[in-house]
């Protein structure tokens, strides 16, 4: 059985920390709220909201550049940003 959009949780931030430096398409679409043939297209196009790495018929997302555009603060930034105790 396949998955429809409508049945794909959202990505949480912790979710989207733990991915690895590169992400598959699908993964990307999901966080940025795309559908897989949305994401497909848009990425062929050159039209993906951050940079995607095509090696032959394999699409790769930048996951740095992702957090960036979607602006999640990265683990680092977060405790810089905290006071101290």
């Amino acid at each position: 059985m396949t998955q429809t959009a409508a049945t794909v949780a959202p990505m949480t931030t912790r979710d989207l920390l733990d991915l690895p430096p590169t992400t598959d398409l699908e993964s990307a679409g999901r966080a940025f709220g795309i559908g897989r043939t949305t994401a497909y297209a848009l990425a062929r196009t050159g039209d993906f909201p951050c940079k995607v790495i095509r090696t032959g018929r394999l699409f790769r997302v930048v996951t740095a550049d992702m957090l960036r555009v979607l602006q999640v603060p990265s683990p680092c930034q977060e405790s810089a940003a905290a006071p101290a105790a």
